[in-house]
């Protein structure tokens, strides 16, 4: 595929397959959850085959469980390299945490420990992955709830690993904005410390505020800090390829749009605001 990664995105979910079918919508790509499509026929991917026709698509996963101890599975990648070819996916990410040890797959995504021997056994990985795939892999920071004692701060993991596996990064947006209410950091320090030439996308999305602390939920709008985070990282980086992530509470297909839309307004908004300096 020719085709590079730009313009706003949304991530593909099945309560809005028919809308996708029934008209053109205003999105340049969709993100598919890589997981939900490893299946060797039936709705799912007669789904995906029709809507990839008018579609450039990225994949995005939660398993691959490249911080864990545990081998890597290649039965696994040789399952999403098998997707891949079939959709010929403009990214293919999953994200920067382990799922399971001993075997047991355990439906979370858990933290690593920011230390240097954390960085070479994940990154050796990400090498494996890639080589294995024949393309970059994109790594996304995961919101977390607990933090293990180590001398790095996340945003400085992140790069470590960024430059040692030579990938790049998914960025999610109201991740960083989770963590840092959740540990107290100044969510501008890390995309400060970003390498902007290693971003992939960002993400945006909403979580649920219980007062003292946040939980990555995906199932309630965009919040108005999450949003003054990104007009940060545009005015900071410029503009990158950005999608509206919702997994729960799923609304009517016009709402996400509405707030892709405020997202393009606020890109928009940036570039005339640089062309005027």
């Amino acid at each position: 595929m020719n085709q590079t990664l730009k313009g706003f995105g949304l991530g593909l979910r099945p309560e809005h397959y028919a809308d996708f079918l029934a008209q053109a919508q205003p999105v340049d790509w969709l993100e598919v959850i890589s997981d939900n499509y490893l299946v060797p026929g039936g709705k799912p991917l007669y789904y995906l085959d029709k809507i990839r026709q008018d579609y450039p698509m990225v994949m995005h996963g939660v398993a691959m469980n490249l911080g864990s101890v545990d081998p890597l599975d290649f039965n696994y990648l040789a399952q999403i390299k098998a997707l891949a070819k079939r959709i010929e996916p403009l990214a293919i990410s999953d994200h920067l945490c382990w799922t399971g040890v001993d075997g047991q797959y355990l439906h979370d995504l858990l933290p690593i420990p920011y230390t240097e021997e954390a960085i070479k056994h994940v990154a050796g990985r990400i090498r494996q992955v890639q080589d294995f795939l024949g393309r970059r892999l994109v790594i996304e920071n995961a919101s977390t709830y607990l933090e293990a004692q180590a001398d790095l701060q996340e945003w400085e993991f992140i790069s470590a690993i960024l430059q040692e596996a030579d990938c790049q990064l998914l960025l999610d947006i109201n991740n960083i904005y989770v963590s840092s209410r959740n540990h107290g950091f100044d969510p501008q320090r890390y995309l400060q410390a970003i390498p902007r030439q290693r971003i992939a996308y960002l993400h945006l999305a909403g979580h649920t505020d219980h007062g003292d602390h946040c939980i990555d939920t995906h199932d309630q709008p965009i919040c108005a800090e999450v949003w003054s985070l990104y007009t940060q990282a545009i005015s900071q980086w410029g503009a990158i390829p950005t999608m509206i992530e919702r997994d729960a509470n799923i609304p009517a297909l016009p709402e996400l749009l509405a707030e892709l839309n405020h997202a393009r307004q606020r890109g928009a908004a940036h570039v005339s605001a640089h062309m005027a300096a």
